[in-house]
């Protein structure tokens, strides 16, 4: 580990095109979860001016069923479609909740990949696909997750909150974040620079002569406000550059700006670029996906290692074959902050915690519609809250410590 560096993280809105995008995937998800537990679902979402499109492969019962859909389906998926989008807060001449045309092009899954996902006679529930999944956590924030990801979420979380109180009424849902830190032995030293990019409300900007000077200043002193209220103030000082909607107009945004798709934030969604990703994406698939769901354990168990002191940082990978129960391999980093040897932590965590697609869910309780908010402002470093964020628990510590004790 360098003794001193910066490092940059970004984060983005709610209304940002593709979050936009996630949070209907993971509506559809909740909402078939909702009716079947053992559902199965594969949904993405395209969004773009005045249009929604959902594609992937489905199995539901009650649903979807033998490539049919049952009476009102349809409907309620639409319904749950254009609710998301109203939650959000999409109600523009280029993209309205109520207006936007919608194309649903979700299909039977492939019974070929069934038959290798489905568990039967003495085959037990395989991997929904082949991949490598990664969780992380370090000492940095309360909530284990670097700091440069948690502020940027924080930043647009304070931002987004205000603009559905009405608190910041020039506020438009599109939103972008970025923080950069510097580092000073391993710990966050100082701020040096936080981008903001809003979009707002007619004449909330000044560029080139245009816009309105005194409302970009109420907007700008509005964001640095929010800056200053997440990140801690001896992180801030002489030394911060603040970029608050740095192109100058921001009018054009959401999916009429540019369009989304499903699973295009990754990075986003997990730990900001200090950690290694798989590259599957989460949204849109129900927890047989290990893209989903070992990433999810990952976390937990990288998680409850740092939580337990037996290191500062912690870097997990899990690798899995389609239709394959047992995981490949289990392997883990505690880049020369453990306390313990590497290998007794990965020998600990494999005779606690079940790594099979079952035992994961089974273990972490997956089989619930508890995934839309996890579609914005990250997958982790969240706070669990009833069945909602399970993989953020730390109730793994006492049996992880007297494991490795043994």
């Amino acid at each position: 580990m360098r003794s001193q560096f910066l490092f940059t993280s970004e984060s983005v809105s709610e209304g940002h095109p593709d979050k936009v995008s996630d949070q209907i995937s993971d509506a559809i998800v909740d909402l078939f979860l909702s009716k079947d537990p053992e559902a199965r679902i594969a949904c993405e979402t395209l969004t773009t001016t005045d249009l929604v499109v959902l594609a992937g492969e489905i199995r539901c019962k009650g649903v979807f069923e033998n490539g049919e859909w049952a009476p009102g389906a349809q409907a309620e998926i639409e319904a749950t479609v254009r609710a998301t989008v109203k939650r959000i807060g999409y109600e523009q001449d280029g993209f309205h909740h109520a207006n936007f045309e919608f194309i649903n092009r979700l299909h039977a899954q492939s019974v070929h990949i069934a038959q290798g996902v489905d568990a039967a006679g003495n085959k037990d529930e395989g991997a929904g696909d082949q991949g490598i999944m990664f969780g992380y956590a370090t000492d940095e924030t309360d909530g284990l997750m670097p700091a440069t990801l948690y502020y940027s979420h924080k930043i647009l979380e304070e931002m987004t909150k205000d603009r559905h109180s009405g608190a910041a009424p020039f506020l438009e849902p599109d939103a972008k974040s970025q923080v950069t830190l510097e580092y000073i032995d391993e710990k966050p030293a100082r701020a040096t620079a936080v981008v903001v990019s809003t979009q707002h409300a007619d004449d909330y900007y000044y560029h080139g002569g245009e816009g309105d000077p005194a409302k970009y200043a109420v907007l700008r002193d509005y964001v640095v406000g929010v800056i200053r209220k997440v990140i801690p103030a001896e992180l801030l000082g002489d030394w911060t550059e603040y970029f608050i909607n740095p192109t100058g107009c921001f009018l054009i945004g959401g999916p009429d700006g540019d369009a989304g798709l499903t699973g295009r934030k990754i990075i986003v969604d997990t730990y900001g670029g200090a950690a290694p990703h798989g590259g599957g994406a989460f949204s849109g698939k129900d927890p047989t996906k290990v893209d989903r769901s070992a990433a999810y354990v990952s976390r937990y168990m990288a998680k409850n290692v740092v939580a337990a002191g037996i290191a500062r940082r912690c870097t997990i990978q899990l690798a899995y074959a389609i239709g394959v129960s047992k995981p490949l391999s289990l392997y883990v980093d505690t880049h020369g902050t453990g306390t313990v040897e590497a290998s007794a932590i990965e020998a600990a965590l494999a005779k606690l915690v079940d790594l099979t697609p079952r035992g994961i869910r089974t273990h972490l309780k997956l089989n619930k519609p508890i995934y839309q908010p996890s579609a914005s402002y990250g997958h982790f470093g969240r706070t669990p809250e009833g069945d909602f964020f399970p993989w953020e628990k730390t109730d793994l510590v006492d049996a992880l410590k007297a494991e490795l004790s043994a």
